[in-house]
């Protein structure tokens, strides 16, 4: 039984993952800076950019953000649709940030997350066009995934694995557990209180042999 119910669990989860649609993941880092007109930055300086960065990471995750790279990759998406695909976040005690979007395509996932990359860095360019001007670089630019981030089947059957073992043991003990039957003449003794005289062994009627009426 506890095979079975994990065999069935492995089986339906796997099929599941296979149905699915592959999604990619495009990711790029960008590294927030400042210009200056000394080669060095005090300390204070450098960790005030690491304060900054997690509000810079606020401004890729915004709608113009996301307006500006649907216009200019000319996407059928919506400026919120888009924003569910995008995963923005501060790399801690960095200037870096982490952007990642998801696409059902390779290259589409690649494309937008470079465009995002590089229409922020345009757009904090705008803004802050002063001479200790806030600047956001692409670091590490996207290439293209060649394996899909989701579904994941090997992962997905085991977890289905373990997750069908535990099933099956609690619904084997359940069984056992509801299960009033006496196993055996001692069992019976304890639970009647009165003394086995007598065992009728179990036995099979031979195959070729018809049951005889009477």
């Amino acid at each position: 039984m506890i095979l079975v119910v994990a065999a069935l669990c492995v089986g339906a989860t796997v099929t599941f993952s296979s149905l699915q649609t592959p999604v990619y993941e495009g990711s790029i880092k960008v590294l927030v800076g400042q210009e200056r007109g000394t080669k060095d930055a005090p300390r204070e300086d450098v960790i005030g950019l690491q304060q900054l960065t997690q509000t810079m990471a606020e401004g890729v995750s915004s709608r113009p953000i996301a307006e500006a790279v649907i216009q200019e990759l000319n996407l059928r998406t919506t400026p919120e649709d888009f924003l569910d695909h995008l995963r923005v976040k501060p790399i801690r005690e960095t200037q870096f940030i982490q952007i990642n979007y998801r696409d059902s395509s390779p290259e589409g996932a690649e494309q937008v997350a470079n465009t995002v990359g590089k229409v922020f860095s345009e757009q904090v360019s705008e803004v802050s066009p002063s001479a200790s001007a806030i600047t956001a670089s692409v670091w590490e630019p996207a290439e293209r995934p060649d394996e899909p981030v989701s579904p994941n089947p090997l992962r997905n059957g085991l977890l289905a694995l373990v997750l069908g073992l535990m099933l099956g043991v609690g619904l084997a003990f359940l069984l056992e557990h509801l299960d009033d039957s006496w196993r055996s003449s001692e069992e019976a003794e304890q639970i009647s209180g009165v003394p086995t005289f007598a065992v009728i062994p179990e036995f099979e009627r031979p195959a070729g042999k018809k049951k005889e009426r009477y």
